[in-house]
């Protein structure tokens, strides 16, 4: 199924953040697969009474509905940001601190303490308007595992759910970085773990940058939970040299922070090595089960995160994300592998959108949900 809900779609204009992020891809998504057999569903009605809806797109309200869950319910509360971030770090933002750590996430004031791609005077929202929303994002990925581990057969979806939003990856133990403020990834896999949803989880991660946020925060939280075992594995498939793994950024690095913490997996591709970028990544899934005490069943995750980054494809528009250019088709070959992957195990999965930027960003995720539908 599909989790999309335009009330907690953020447009970064409206705050002055002139960064090329596109306002709504979910959007443009949805119009692209609006001839493929989806439907729409919202304000809690029924999502399941026709069989024959192969991926039913829901909002919010019909995903809670369908979940038992109150429309009031907090998906991720600050308490579950706790076990992830600082205690002092998530205080902070929701008190005086949280416009510095905007300005410091988003990259808004350069080293000489001018706006960098910020215009507040064009804002029509205050910056901190902004938490709640990206809050609301979050809480976003959370939903979207909880629908991929629901017994979801009678829409013959396979316990698979794509959510057109999140991806906050590179948030960290004590800080925002990289336009992430806070991490959805870790805080919703421990947040499953902590409900007793899952024992193992893979987070696999194919954004164009090092999901360095993730490996820190999944490592900090085992060493303070003292698990007796790893209940989550980290693969991150990403650019060798482009940030954060840049000279610059590498020499400004703490040691035993990211982006120095490994994750489980990392699989860096240099800039000209796109054509082996899928057999790469299933190198890279094999090492998982490895880790994972082998590749029977027995010893399977129970689920997978998925961190679907647009900004490997040629035509994202960032410019950080130039060293890694996968054309459509590779983008669509690589979601594919891992969908076909996890579905052949039947291991659930959420999948979650990151990168994005640009006019074009919509078509990698597009095609690919596209070619699921059609199977």
């Amino acid at each position: 199924m599909i989790l999309y809900d335009p009330a907690v779609t953020v447009n970064y204009h409206d705050y002055g953040i002139m960064l090329p992020i596109a306002p709504d891809r979910g959007k443009r998504v949805l119009e692209f697969l609006g001839a493929a057999k989806t439907m729409r569903v919202t304000n809690g009605n029924d999502a399941y009474s026709e069989a024959s809806i192969k991926f039913p797109v829901l909002d919010f309200a019909a995903a809670q509905s369908f979940l038992g869950l109150k429309k009031t319910d907090c998906l991720l509360n600050k308490e579950d940001l706790e076990c992830v971030h600082s205690k002092k770090y998530i205080d902070d933002l929701h008190g005086e601190g949280l416009e510095a750590a905007l300005l410091k996430t988003f990259e808004l004031i350069d080293a000489q303490g001018n706006p960098c791609r910020y215009e507040p005077e064009r804002a029509v929202r205050p910056l901190a308007d902004l938490f709640s929303s990206l809050l609301a994002q979050a809480g976003g990925t959370y939903l979207a595992c909880l629908l991929a581990l629901a017994d979801t057969s009678a829409a013959a979806c396979g316990n698979f759910c794509y959510y057109l939003g999140g991806g906050m990856h590179h948030a960290r133990y004590d800080s925002g970085s990289g336009f992430c403020l806070i991490n959805d990834v870790a805080a919703a896999a421990f947040k499953l773990i902590a409900a007793d949803k899952a024992r193992l989880i893979w987070i696999i991660d194919m954004d164009a940058h090092k999901g360095d946020g993730t490996a820190e925060l999944v490592q900090f939280a085992h060493v303070r939970q003292k698990h007796a075992e790893r209940g989550i594995l980290t693969l991150s498939i990403h650019m060798a040299r482009g940030w954060p793994l840049d000279k610059d950024n590498l020499a400004l690095a703490e040691e035993g922070r990211a982006p120095l913490i490994p994750s489980d997996v990392d699989i860096g591709i240099e800039s000209g090595g796109e054509a082996g970028y899928t057999p790469r990544l299933a190198d890279g899934i094999k090492k998982l089960e490895l880790l994972s005490g082998g590749s029977q069943l027995k010893s399977r995750p129970d689920f997978a995160i998925v961190v679907d980054g647009a900004d490997p494809y040629e035509h994202d528009g960032l410019s950080s994300s130039g060293l890694l250019r996968l054309t459509l088709e590779q983008c669509i070959e690589r979601d594919t592998y891992v969908y076909r992957y996890l579905k052949e195990r039947k291991i659930p999965s959420a999948w979650i959108q990151s990168g994005g930027y640009g006019e074009r960003a919509w078509e990698p995720s597009a095609h690919f949900l596209k070619s699921v539908i059609n199977v």
